[in-house]
């Protein structure tokens, strides 16, 4: 039996038009005409030798195979890219130091440090999993190289990474009511906290009365006291353990809260080689990685 040999550059357009949602912007983004991608679609299938797509409404959407080849040509895309900068990157050396909160420490930092070891064996990553003040005064004062940071102010040294919502979290086992004659129990990082501040504001704004009933100085406990049912806490969807669960605004009774930028900083505006192709994987795993 044959093997087949993907061609990376359908895999591209086809990635492309599903992240797009058109076929038509994904022509624009890879550089063809629309007849072009869609014959290179026709292509995919025909190597596959099933059906990808399906019809769902006026739009296209994916059949199950066309999930598999999806998650399989991102994967694809992925070694070939990494692959490319290595071999232009082959003689990188050097020292980085990355800055993440505990909420990617599991789900981004080890995908991010496979990767840029595998394509850069000489280069050293000193990674610090920490609170959100502590990454801005390391940043600030050169102790990091990169940090991801929540709500960092407008800079030339800071890109924008993501805008998630911030949602009340609470036991994904246990049931969860609010009581309108009690206030309502908090469980909170030790002061200063960001999420904190927004999440009393918008109950105060909402006439809801809160007390602390919990607090920590790590994302695990806050993790384990809300588990146990001990109150709610307020985070983004960004690796939530399964004991915990997003709870919905219009449910429990809650106010909507607002959203909360993410972004990655950088010590300098001229940074080396190696830190910039980390910031790369960086945004990478974490705009593309799932939630939880």
């Amino acid at each position: 039996m044959n093997q087949i040999s993907f061609d990376l550059a359908v895999l591209r357009s086809f990635v492309a038009g599903i992240d797009l949602g058109s076929f038509a912007k994904a022509a624009d983004r890879v550089g063809r005409s629309t007849s072009a991608v869609s014959a290179q679609m026709g292509k995919l299938e025909e190597q596959a030798g099933t059906t990808l797509f399906r019809k769902s409404g006026r739009s296209l959407a994916l059949t199950e195979a066309g999930e598999t080849m999806l998650r399989y040509a991102r994967r694809l895309i992925e070694l070939n890219d990494e692959a490319a900068v290595a071999m232009r990157s082959v003689h990188l050396e050097g020292w980085i130091r990355l800055g993440l909160q505990e909420d990617f420490g599991e789900v981004v930092l080890p995908d991010v440090l496979g990767r840029f070891a595998r394509a850069h064996p000489k280069v050293r990553i000193e990674a610090r999993v920490a609170r959100n003040t502590d990454l801005l005064e390391r940043i600030g004062s050169n102790q990091l190289d990169l940090a991801l940071v929540w709500g960092a102010p407008a800079s030339e040294l800071a890109e924008p990474v993501a805008v998630p919502h911030m949602c009340w979290i609470g036991s994904s086992s246990l049931p969860w009511t609010r009581d309108d004659d009690e206030p309502l129990p908090l469980i909170a990082f030790d002061r200063p906290c960001l999420f904190h501040s927004m999440a009393t504001e918008a109950l105060d704004r909402a006439g809801i009365k809160w007390r602390v009933a919990f607090t920590s100085p790590s994302l695990a406990g806050l993790w384990a006291a809300a588990a146990a049912g001990l109150g709610v806490t307020v985070r983004t969807r960004y690796g939530l353990p399964s004991s915990v669960c997003a709870l919905k605004s219009e449910e429990s009774g809650l106010p909507e809260l607002p959203t909360i930028p993410l972004a990655l900083l950088r010590a300098s505006t001229v940074a080396p080689a190696q830190v910039e192709r980390l910031a790369s994987i960086v945004l990478d795993s974490v705009r593309g990685g799932p939630l939880q």
